[in-house]
C-alpha cells in the first residue's frame, strides 16, 4: 500500500453514510498517535471552564484517581470507535457514559462545549502537526460521528457542521474561560499524570514541553507561565517534524486502537467494559441528579 492509498479509500466513501468507517480509518490507521494527543488535549481545554474544573475536582477522580479516570475515558470512547454505535460493546460504552453523566447536573450548554471540543481540536492539531492535513471527507466525517455520539447522549442543539462546532467552542471558551482554583488542582493533576508516564529526572522538561503547546487563552486560565518564545517555537518545531517523518514511513497495516495505547497503564490482565468508569451516588457531593430531557440510557438504547 502506497502512502496515500488509504486517502483514496476514503474519498470513495460517502462522509455522511460511511461516516463511522470513515472516522474509523483515520483514527486507527492514518493518525493514532495525533488523535490520542489531539483528544487529551481536547479533554484537558475544558477543565479551563469553571464549572467543569469545579466538578471534576469536586469527584477528585482527576486528582486522586487519575491514571484510572484517564485509562477509563479512553478506553471509553475508543470502545465506541472500534466496534460502532450498534455493536454490543459500542453500546454498553455509551450506556456506561451516560450513567455516569446523569448522576451530576451538567448543564446541556457544558456537554455541548465539551462534544465540540472532540469535533474541533483533532482538526486543529492534525493540521498543525499530522503528516498530512485532514481531507474534507475526514472532517465532514468526524463531524457526524460525534453528532451520533452526542444523540446517544441525549445531548439537546447539536451543531449541525464543523463550522457550527468551530463556533461554539470559540464563543464558549471566549466566554467561559475563567480562573478557578480548583480546576488548576485538576490541571496540574492531569500534567503530573503526563510526567509520571517518563523517567522521573525527564518531569520538569515534559512539563515545559507540554506548555508550549497550549494556547495563550488556556494558559492565562490556569495562570501558567508561559515558556519562552525560544521553547515554544523548538517544541513546536519538534513535533512538526515528527509528522514529516512518518509521512516518509510506510502507511500502517494494520489499525492501532487507543487501548493499545502504552500510556493505559491500569488493566493489565484486561477489562469489561462494563466495569469501566465510576458508579457515583447521585447527590454526592453536592452534585444533583441532572434532569433535562429524555433519559440518556435510553437514548443510547
Amino acid at each position: 500500500m502506497k502512502r496515500f492509498e488509504r486517502l483514496g479509500q476514503i474519498r470513495r466513501l460517502d462522509p455522511v453514510a460511511d461516516a463511522l468507517e470513515i472516522y474509523r480509518l483515520s483514527v486507527a490507521f492514518e493518525f493514532p498517535w495525533d488523535y490520542t494527543r489531539a483528544l487529551e488535549l481536547a479533554l484537558y481545554r475544558t477543565y479551563a471552564v469553571p464549572s467543569i474544573g469545579r466538578l471534576l475536582a469536586e469527584t477528585a477522580e482527576l486528582t486522586e484517581r487519575t491514571q484510572k479516570r484517564y485509562d477509563d475515558t479512553v478506553l471509553l470512547l475508543d470502545t465506541v470507535v472500534e466496534h460502532g454505535f450498534a455493536g454490543a460493546e459500542g453500546r454498553t460504552a455509551i450506556r456506561r457514559i451516560n450513567q455516569m453523566h446523569r448522576s451530576y447536573d451538567i448543564s446541556d450548554d457544558d456537554m455541548r462545549y465539551v462534544l465540540s471540543t472532540f469535533v474541533v481540536m483533532p482538526r486543529r492539531w492534525i493540521d498543525a502537526y499530522g503528516w498530512r492535513r485532514l481531507s474534507r471527507h475526514e472532517i465532514v466525517a468526524a463531524t457526524e460521528y460525534y453528532r451520533t455520539l452526542g444523540r446517544h447522549m441525549g445531548i439537546p442543539g447539536i451543531p449541525a457542521t464543523y463550522e457550527e462546532f468551530e463556533d461554539l467552542l470559540d464563543a464558549y471558551e471566549k466566554e467561559h474561560f475563567a480562573w478557578d482554583e480548583r480546576s488548576r488542582r485538576v490541571s496540574d493533576a492531569t500534567l503530573a499524570l503526563m510526567a509520571s508516564w517518563y523517567p522521573r529526572p525527564l518531569a520538569p522538561l515534559l512539563r515545559t514541553a507540554t506548555l508550549a503547546l497550549l494556547d495563550e487563552p488556556l494558559l492565562r486560565a490556569f495562570r501558567y507561565t508561559p515558556p519562552g518564545a525560544a521553547t515554544t517555537a523548538s517544541v513546536r518545531r519538534a513535533v512538526r517534524a515528527r509528522g514529516r517523518l512518518v509521512r516518509l514511513l510506510p502507511p500502517r497495516r494494520s489499525p492501532h486502537f487507543a487501548r493499545q495505547n502504552w500510556e493505559v497503564k491500569g488493566y493489565p490482565d484486561g477489562y469489561r467494559v462494563a466495569d469501566l468508569g465510576t458508579r457515583p451516588v447521585p447527590g454526592l457531593r453536592g452534585c444533583p441528579v441532572r434532569h433535562t430531557g429524555a433519559s440518556a440510557a435510553d437514548v443510547a438504547e
